[in-house]
């Protein structure tokens, strides 16, 4: 037995209620690695999963957890042996296949990465899928041109998961770096992790009819979408490309084609669930090479599976910030 974050549902009322309790191993769904878990995280999906599912969640009781890093226990497959440190993110595992915010797991050895040299497994989770989306954010900026004194990088929603650990790479690269924030408060933080301004985030939520203004990002990531994301693409530099992570500003996009056309702008679209399996070592290996580790347990909040029902309503609502570590054991 061993304890995991079960979700159940109501059929009658539709209403979800999470707790942690014991379960079997013979419960794990199927799979060619089981995993001892050692740390997870919360990512805004895990919120949706852990409340009302937010039409991720196939069929209950469920245990979330999109990401997690452990111990490999069983393998049947010749890649992992007991004993390997291992890390997963995406696949829908927490959504559609029972996840990480359980002492144990059990999951396809294709959806595993090796724990990548220079992190221990909290340290992954301290990573976790918001620090890996934005590190392959950062790769696909580079592939478009993105160099060090090309102007300042703006970040949206930068005191969150995917910002704060892109503000630091970003940072750490020696990139001039703008922080984005509705919240007055994490200034000083993001000033730490690196941003060298701070932008406040009316200052680009108001749509324009512009379709273009003066070029000041060389580049951008950006966890907003809406109109922040139609605003931004007017201000870019030419040649200048926005990596699109998120949407927590909204899914529409009010903007036109024209600094496409005129500034040779480009919109790249960053998906971490799906990604190839050379491109997640890639961008692991980056994770350990370039991301200041003094820096990522600057963000760290620590937490235990019995805070999970809280803090998954508290990231949907905005306050969560930085990078919160689930120790499953503790």
């Amino acid at each position: 037995m061993f304890d995991a974050l079960m979700v159940s549902k109501d059929v009658e009322t539709g209403k979800t209620h999470a707790e942690v309790t014991q379960i079997d191993l013979d419960r794990l769904p199927e799979g060619d690695v089981t995993v001892a878990v050692e740390y997870s995280t919360v990512n805004y999906k895990d919120g949706l999963c852990i409340g009302p599912g937010g039409g991720l969640v196939r069929k209950y009781p469920h245990i979330p957890g999109i990401d997690f890093a452990g111990t490999v226990e069983a393998s049947d497959d010749d890649r992992y042996k007991p004993g390997d440190k291992v890390v997963l993110t995406g696949w829908r595992v927490g959504e559609a296949h029972w996840g990480g915010y359980a002492q144990k797991a059990r999951v396809k050895a294709d959806w595993l990465v090796p724990l990548p040299e220079g992190l221990d497994t909290r340290q992954a989770m301290a990573v976790g899928t918001a620090g890996f989306t934005a590190m392959l954010s950062v790769m696909a900026l580079e592939d478009h041109g993105l160099v060090p004194g090309n102007g300042p990088v703006l970040v949206t929603g930068a005191a969150g998961g995917v910002g704060s650990v892109g503000v630091a790479i970003l940072a750490a690269l020696g990139h001039e770096v703008a922080g984005v924030t509705g919240r007055p408060d994490t200034a000083d933080y993001l000033k730490s992790l690196g941003a060298t301004q701070i932008v406040a985030r009316e200052e680009l939520n108001e749509t324009v009819k512009r379709p273009l203004e003066s070029e000041t990002w060389a580049g951008c990531i950006d966890a907003v979408g809406g109109e922040m994301l139609a605003r931004v693409l007017g201000q870019m530099k030419y040649g200048g490309s926005v990596a699109a992570v998120g949407l927590a500003g909204g899914a529409g996009l009010p903007a036109t084609v024209i600094p496409f056309l005129l500034r040779g702008v480009n919109l790249l679209g960053i998906d971490s669930v799906m990604q190839p399996y050379d491109n997640r070592l890639r961008a692991w290996q980056r994770i350990g090479k370039d991301l200041p580790l003094s820096k990522l347990e600057d963000m760290v909040v620590p937490a235990t599976l019995s805070d999970l029902p809280k803090l998954g309503a508290d990231i949907l609502n905005g306050q969560v910030r930085g990078r919160v570590v689930v120790d499953v054991n503790g």
